[in-house]
Order: C-alpha cells, then structure tokens, then sequence
C-alpha cells in the first residue's frame, strides 16, 4: 500500500473515532430527509417532479452546510498535529511532506464523499418508497449533483489545508476559516448583486460577469445545478443567469479542479517550507 494511502487510512481512522463519520452523516441525511419530504409536497399540484424540487433543495443546503463541514475537519489538519507534536512523529518515517498532505486530503476527502452520498441517497430512496415517478433526466440531475457537492467539498478542504499550513495556531486557523466561508458563501453574493443592480449593465459585460461568477467556487457550483440542467433551471430562479452567462459545463468542472488543485498545491508547498 502507497505512502498516502496509508496515510489516507489513518484519518479514515480517526475521523471514525472521533464520531465525524456519523455525525456528518446523520446531519446531511436528517436535512436532506426533512427537505425531501417538505418541499416536495406541493409538486403534485404544480406539475414539478418531485426529484428535481429535491435536487433544487438539497443545491441551496449544499452550498451552506458541506463548506462550513470540510472547513470543520481541515481547518487544523497540519497546524493541529504541530501544536501536538504528532507531526514530528509522522516526519521521523520516510515520508515526503507533500505526501502527507495529499495522504491527508485524500483521507477527508473520503470522509466527506460518504456522509455526502449516504445523507443523499438516503433522500432519494425516501423518495422511491413514497411511490413517486422519477424520469430519467432527474437521475441525471441528482447524480451530478451529488458529485459537484463532493467536488464543491473537495475545494473547500483544499482552502482548510492551506489556511492550515500557514496558521501560527489552530485558533488562528479556525477564525480564518471562518472568514472563508462567510465570505465565500454569504458576503460575495450579496455584493455582487448589489454591484449588478447599481451598474445595470453599463459596465460589468457578460464576459465580466463570468469571470466574477468562476472567482467564487459556490457560484460556479451554483452554475452547475440549478443552470445545468433544464428540468431543474425552469425553477430554480437561475434561468435567466443561465442564458446570460457563456459558461458551459467543461468550464464550470475545470473551475472547480482548478479551485482544489491551486490550494492544495499551495498548502504542500507552504508546508514543505516551514519550520516545524
């Protein structure tokens, strides 16, 4: 077995003991259960599929919740173990700095992806057993969904990793980490649909707004969902963002690597540089 699967299972391990496993699970499947069954009640009288009002949902608590979590279990992934001298320990095997980050990564990642398709499947077979039809082009939705709330995820342990490697403490870290998230997924938006309003199109082009949508990972994940798909964009209220906005689907997924990678990249270099 490779160095970072190794180390992949140990934070597997750990995340186990430490009840992250469950208690994530259990969050997103008690959500994600309540707003399958709430919000998919009035869909017979609307003409909606039940499925897609479930993917519209379970979009807009993703971008919430899975953030505010993968920062959770990140935030103090290399600053932790240094304030408790494990990371010396760790360092005394040969094994490469880099690898332990990736091994690390890899290990939460994995974490994240399970509480993520156990909480959403749960919601999906809720809704089989309620004897609702679902098309196949829903399935298609749901499924991208459940991968882009796995990759929205990816990208936010990735930004953990680095505000992780270059904190002086898991305080500092943690209030960082903060900051992303209430930036990234409250304080951008609600500034730039003020900017929108106010500029009323004389300046910011189509082409701005794209670039302004690709700066913030939530909004490309946004992008992905509720504008991806026709049967989900008719009413989700992305609609016309949707026909305003260049960005198609290979553009929107290389954005989200693109967001996981640089970080990532970024924390293992930072690591490698610092003073233990």
């Amino acid at each position: 077995m490779s160095t970072v699967a190794v180390i992949a299972m140990k934070e597997v391990q750990e995340a186990l003991r430490n009840r992250w496993v469950l208690a994530a699970t259990l969050l997103m499947a008690g959500l994600a259960l309540a707003l399958t069954f709430l919000g998919s009640a009035p869909t017979g009288t609307v003409g909606v599929r039940a499925l897609d009002v479930v993917v519209v949902s379970l979009s807009s608590l993703t971008i919430f919740l899975v953030p505010l979590i993968a920062l959770l279990i990140s935030h103090d992934a290399i600053v932790g173990e240094m304030e408790r001298g494990t990371m010396l320990l760790l360092l005394s095997y040969p094994v490469a700095r880099w690898q332990v980050v990736l091994g690390k990564f890899t290990g939460h990642l994995a974490v994240l992806a399970f509480a993520t398709l156990l909480g959403y499947g749960a919601a999906a077979f809720a809704l089989l057993a309620t004897g609702a039809r679902i098309e196949a082009a829903s399935w298609t939705a749901f499924a991208a969904m459940v991968g882009s709330s796995v990759a929205l995820g990816a990208v936010f342990i990735a930004l953990g990793y680095l505000v992780s490697a270059t904190s002086g403490s898991r305080g500092a870290a943690a209030g960082v980490c903060i900051g992303i998230w209430l930036g990234m997924v409250l304080v951008y938006d609600m500034a730039l649909l003020g900017i929108l309003v106010v500029d009323q199109g004389r300046t910011i082009t189509s082409a701005s707004l794209d670039v302004l949508l690709l700066l913030n990972p939530t909004d490309v994940y946004r992008l992905v969902n509720l504008s991806g798909f026709a049967n989900v964009s008719a009413f989700s209220g992305m609609s016309g963002l949707a026909g305003s906005t260049r960005l198609g689907a290979p553009v929107l997924v290389a954005a989200l690597v693109a967001w996981t990678v640089l970080p990532l990249s970024l924390a293992a270099l930072s690591f490698g540089r610092r003073e233990l």
